[in-house]
């Protein structure tokens, strides 16, 4: 069982608490006014607002419109006729009759297309519930990189005002002032880039959603909850039931055989019969009735090869369906592996790395503030924890972007 992380109610030390409120004083938070969101109602959202769903579901009416097709009979044929001989007018209605189940294999074929076209759409919308995880995973990870930026601003300031009343006091040149500015130069650069690509990761979000595209979001989830995955034996089994392309390539071998029923259908001869009036044969008669009948004689074509063909197609697919399913059972355990190391990954970061780089750093500056060691010492401590607290947010956008990746692979939700 792959089982998912949460770090709602884990102590993170003092800079994880400094950028969960950061997250609100500096803009990485939601303003007054801003909806809330989550990943269910974005996902919701999107199913109904999607334009490429929306144009991939108009489809719909095509294939339905197949069936209508389908469904139709024959037309009765009427003719009149004038001639310079006798009889010299006449008049004719023919009506050709279909024989055998045609039409009712006619209309099978027409309900599988159907059936393919509804799994197309269901295809594009598991595709776009993809985009839309990613997207909105994007969107948390950026406003957490804010908030992280956002707190080594504060640190470098802090890291200025240590220097510049050590330099007052003449307890350090004024060399190591200069490198604080630099520092905090440094720091509201990197924050300044990290808001726009927050307003870029929040414009994503909001085409896929078809939402207006300066709307802004309160994102209700966190980026720091994993979900849990099922074990691979039951990822397994709702693959083999749900899989988009497994579904296809099982919806054409049965079309092939609704097709290969008409074609063996087709077989049976049509029959059309006619009545008609003959008028105006000086010296014979007035008017005179007459009828026909006529029928093809299946002698040379019978749709041999035909059959044959959606016979051999017939295999083929079936050896297609059972590569298809060797393949998807790899993809999604590859997927499960695959997210399984990245939970673990992120697990590292939150119980070890991060923790000790954050202590290191203020180790580094009580030193600094006792006089015991450089500002360089200090400099390097914050941006090592800053390069520890960036690979730990890589890590957790890499776990749901690994999570997403295996939910498209089984084709159902797995939360």
């Amino acid at each position: 069982m792959l089982v998912g992380i949460s770090f709602h109610n884990c102590s993170f030390m003092r800079f994880r608490h400094g950028v969960t409120i950061l997250c609100v004083v500096v803009g990485c938070g939601v303003a007054a006014g801003q909806a809330k969101l989550s990943l269910p109602e974005a996902l919701t959202k999107a199913e109904h607002q999607n334009l490429d769903l929306a144009a991939a579901r108009e489809r719909r009416a095509f294939a339905l419109a197949g069936i209508q097709v389908a469904k139709e009979r024959p037309n009765p044929t009427l003719g009149f006729s004038v001639a310079r001989d006798a009889p010299h007018e006449g008049a004719s209605l023919d009506q050709p009759l279909e024989l055998g189940p045609k039409r009712g294999r006619r209309i099978e074929v027409a309900k599988g297309e159907s059936a393919l076209t509804e799994l197309e759409i269901a295809a594009v919308a598991r595709q776009v519930r993809h985009a839309v995880r990613d997207a909105y995973r994007q969107a948390e990870f950026t406003r957490a990189v804010s908030a992280q930026k956002a707190e080594l601003l504060t640190l470098a300031r802090r890291l200025h005002q240590i220097a510049q009343a050590r330099f007052d006091a003449g307890d350090v040149p004024q060399l190591e002032v200069v490198q604080a500015d630099l520092e905090v130069a440094r720091a509201d650069a990197e924050l300044q880039l990290a808001r726009q690509e927050e307003e870029v990761a929040g414009s994503r979000l909001n085409a896929l959603l078809n939402e207006p595209k300066d709307a802004r979001w309160e994102l209700a989830d966190t980026l720091e909850t994993l979900p849990a995955a099922p074990s691979l034996d039951e990822l397994n089994a709702r693959a083999s039931q749900s899989n988009p392309e497994l579904q296809h390539v099982r919806q054409e071998a049965a079309i092939e055989q609704a097709r290969a029923n008409l074609l063996r259908a087709e077989r049976i001869p049509d029959f059309s019969a006619g009545i008609g009036a003959d008028f105006n044969n000086p010296g014979s008669y007035t008017a005179g009735l007459r009828g026909q009948f006529s029928m093809s004689i299946p002698i040379f074509s019978r749709n041999q090869g035909e059959i044959a063909q959606s016979v051999a197609t017939q295999h083929q697919i079936s050896r297609q369906l059972l590569a298809q399913q060797r393949t998807i059972e790899s993809e999604v355990q590859a997927a499960a592996l695959e997210f399984g190391a990245r939970s673990s990954q992120v697990k590292i970061f939150h119980d070890s790395l991060a923790p000790s780089a954050r202590r290191l750093l203020g180790m580094a500056e009580e030193s600094y503030k006792a006089g015991q060691s450089s500002i360089l010492t200090v400099i390097d401590a914050q941006r090592n924890a800053s390069q520890v607290q960036s690979e730990f947010l890589d890590s957790l956008l890499a776990a749901h972007a690994a999570f997403a990746s295996l939910e498209e692979a089984v084709g159902a939700p797995l939360d």
